[in-house]
């Protein structure tokens, strides 16, 4: 499928029948409370995936399994496909404007990035002439339960025109059990200015909340009448038709507004949704749209990404940080960041440690402090629901989930839900990293101190101690590398649970008597606590001088992946689990993992002797593997490496490197472009103050940056010659650039190293 390289656009030109779920994919939008697929308005016949989604709104999908064991969960958790919202039914002469049976030619699909509006204009041949389409679509970023649509047909020839907008609940899942539907139809209603629907979803077994969705539109209309009006049970449309002259514009403008009882009461959404509707019609498309583009203008003002010289990694970038800041807003703190954001289905949509492993730190520098803290207090609020998880495996503390909406865990594989421990550690690390990064204690000292003390309990639960060796261990687990389960010993995982007690001991020490208290920790625990810190148990090949992934890994078949020939790749498609698991192959970053995370507690010469060792054994499988390794290679000055790495992770959808970006984006992986380059190329560290060691990719003639730090905004230029950092706003600060410390007061220019 043809999609133009530009700085500002992801442009299709030309329609590929066998790629209509890549392009609706890639063409996704949101606005942090709702966001849907790149579908068409008009009916499509071919291979589609229809999707629309609201943030926070799902359901408890039954558990099926043949294998049941204690502690599993009892249902997997997964947002659900709602009313659709964008549907214009389009004839013209009695012809249905089907892209899959008519002849079409001219296709041009646009998302604008820099104003958040998609638009797409083709021509179809019906049998007595030509007529051109032209769509315009946004959700609005100023109105966060507004969706717009214009829709415009210029027929060649006098014409039998029709558009039919509609709204549709009856609406299912891809991934639904048996094709089974998540929704009861409640009501249609209809007023002079608007029609609409509300719908609530099915009642289930589990206690977990019900949502109530109501939708409403509202249609202006220019050289068509309105004809008829239909409500059936959980569908409404009205018919709009006219003679339309030859050369003539035929337009309507659907306006759509949604509201949840998340927000509002159940009792009142129809009648608002109404009401905004009609309001909406009454404000225009151009006006409403014009406010939603100056907010688009306003983020990217403060947080673009500037890359001279390589058109298709700034595209990169810019889609990247377009479709995440189309995912989350931080304007509500019940909310996170789902894997596929409002693009897809898969992975169920909830909330995985990817936010904090790979979003938070981006979130926190782009869109501020106060959106890093919300991202926090989410984890904070589901702090019952990580008690519940770990009681479910026998243990004490808190085991946060892999996957949640509430806390409590809704992944059904027993690898990840039971084995894959190493989440906690990456939540404990966001708190580390907002308290260093913005140099406030106030909150790992408050809420977050509770976090890490259920934390610290599961972990000191969960290990046991070697007499042989008088070392603690931790066997069982699955650690970030997926491609192996039940191992012993793997080191991300003791590595980080030792560090996660530790920091938790050592905020424990700051923090009041009274709040000390509050915990009910007694010196015994506490004292044991640091003793399994200070003893855990690591493997280590002193000869080769490298951390061992687990106790008998060694032991495997050691090879690189450049062995494996293309009839091989990739692995997760062409091989069994069974020899995946038996394999050397790395599905992601593990070991380095846990050195990008502790990057302050190890020399340069520690993180190369083991970057040397599993980056070769890697197949970056996973979207969540390049950005780490592109972080590290740039440490070690091994910038081709660096620069590869970055590529594969800012161009992963829009170049469909892994071939299932038809499923969905790869949202939280998306946050890795912009860690590295701001962690990578420009060396950004802030654990001990803010620290600057940029390098330039060899194609590149310069980039440019922005971040908010500690009450500041700053801009990094990075030219072919120098590096120049600038204090957009707020006091003077000391930073260091290489090995030279500065005092920043308006601008900071330095030779490039």
């Amino acid at each position: 499928m043809p999609f133009a390289i530009h700085p500002w656009k992801l442009i299709q030109t030309g329609l590929d029948l066998e790629a209509i779920r890549l392009s609706e994919s890639l063409m996704s939008a949101g606005n942090g409370y709702m966001g849907m697929r790149g579908n068409f308005e008009e009916d499509f016949s071919g291979d589609t995936h229809i999707g629309t989604y609201i943030g926070g709104v799902w359901f408890p999908d039954k558990t099926r399994v043949g294998w049941w064991k204690n502690g599993y969960p009892e249902y997997f958790g997964k947002t659900i496909n709602a009313v659709r919202m964008n549907g214009v039914r389009v004839r013209v002469d009695g012809e249905t404007v089907d892209l899959a049976t008519l002849p079409c030619e001219d296709y041009l699909g646009e998302l604008d990035m820099q104003s958040g509006v998609i638009s797409r204009s083709f021509t179809v041949q019906t049998q007595k002439g030509k007529s051109r389409i032209a769509v315009r679509r946004f959700l609005s970023a100023a109105q966060k339960e507004l969706m717009a649509v214009s829709y415009a047909v210029t027929p060649d020839h006098e014409a039998e025109v029709e558009c039919i907008p509609y709204l549709d609940g009856r609406v299912k899942n891809l991934d639904s059990n048996y094709d089974e539907t998540f929704w009861e139809m409640l009501q249609e209603e209809e007023t002079e200015n608007a029609l609409g629907l509300l719908a609530k979803t099915r009642q289930n077994t589990f206690g977990t909340p019900r949502f109530a969705v109501a939708a409403a539109m509202s249609v202006w209309a220019d050289e068509l009448e309105l004809k008829d009006k239909t409500l059936n049970e959980g569908y409404v449309e009205a018919c709009y038709s006219g003679t339309v002259p030859a050369n003539q514009t035929a337009k309507i403008e659907k306006y759509v507004l949604c509201f949840t009882d998340r927000d509002q009461n159940e009792k009142l959404l129809m009648t608002l949704a109404l009401k905004a509707a009609a309001r909406a019609r009454e404000t225009g498309f151009e006006s409403l749209c014009e406010t939603h583009c100056g907010v688009w203008r306003a983020r990217w003002a403060a947080c673009d990404v500037e890359i001279l010289g390589d058109e298709k990694a700034q595209q990169g970038i810019r889609y990247n940080l377009y479709q995440l800041l189309s995912t989350y807003s931080g304007d509500d703190a019940r909310l996170n960041i789902g894997p596929k954001g409002f693009s897809g289905e898969k992975y169920g949509g909830g909330a995985y440690w990817d936010t904090e492993g790979f979003c938070f730190s981006m979130y926190m520098a782009v869109a501020g402090e106060h959106v890093a803290r919300q991202l926090l207090l989410y984890r904070h609020m589901q702090l019952d629901g990580a008690y519940h998880n770990a009681r479910m495996q026998g243990l004490p503390g808190a085991l946060f989930p892999m996957v949640t909406f509430t806390g409590v865990e809704c992944h059904n594989e027993w690898e990840i839900t039971f084995e894959e421990i190493h989440r906690n550690a990456a939540i404990a690390h966001a708190i580390f990293d907002y308290s260093t990064y913005t140099g406030d204690e106030g909150y790992a000292l408050s809420e977050g101190l509770d976090v890490l003390c259920g934390i610290a309990r599961f972990y000191a639960g969960r290990v046991h101690f070697n007499k042989r060796l008088q070392k603690y261990m931790i066997h069982g687990v699955t650690g970030p590398n997926e491609y192996e389960n039940n191992v012993n010993n793997n080191w991300y995982t003791n590595r980080m649970a030792a560090w996660s007690i530790a920091y938790f001991c050592e905020t424990y020490e700051k923090a009041s008597e009274e709040r000390r208290d509050s915990l009910g920790i007694a010196s015994g625990e506490i004292n044991r606590m640091r003793e399994i810190s200070e003893t855990m148990y690591y493997p280590e090949d002193t000869k080769k001088g490298v951390f061992i992934q687990h106790d008998t890994f060694l032991d495997k078949d050691l090879m690189p992946a450049s062995a494996l020939t293309a009839e091989d790749r990739p692995i997760n498609k062409r091989w069994s689990w069974d020899r995946i698991l038996r394999s050397c192959f790395l599905k992601q970053a593990d070991v380095l993992q846990g050195l990008y995370f502790l990057n302050h507690l190890y020399d340069l010469d520690t993180k190369k002797r083991n970057f040397d060792f599993y980056e070769p054994m890697t197949v970056h499988e996973s979207s969540l593997s390049p950005c780490v390794h592109a972080i590290l290679a740039a440490e070690l000055k091994y910038h081709e490496k660096a620069v590869e790495m970055f590529e594969r992770t800012a161009r992963l959808d829009l170049d469909n490197i892994n071939r299932d970006t038809d499923d969905g984006l790869h949202v939280t992986s998306m946050a890795g472009s912009w860690l590295s380059i701001v962690h990578g190329f420009a060396g950004m560290r802030t654990v001990n103050g803010l620290s600057f060691r940029p390098f330039l990719p060899g194609k590149w003639k310069g980039y440019a940056f922005q971040l908010l730090y500690r009450g500041r905004r700053l801009r990094a230029e990075i030219g072919q010659k120098s590096v120049k950092l600038v204090l957009l706003e707020g006091e003077a600060l000391t930073l260091r650039l290489y090995d030279t410390s500065y005092k920043l007061k308006t601008t900071v220019s330095a030779a490039l190293q």
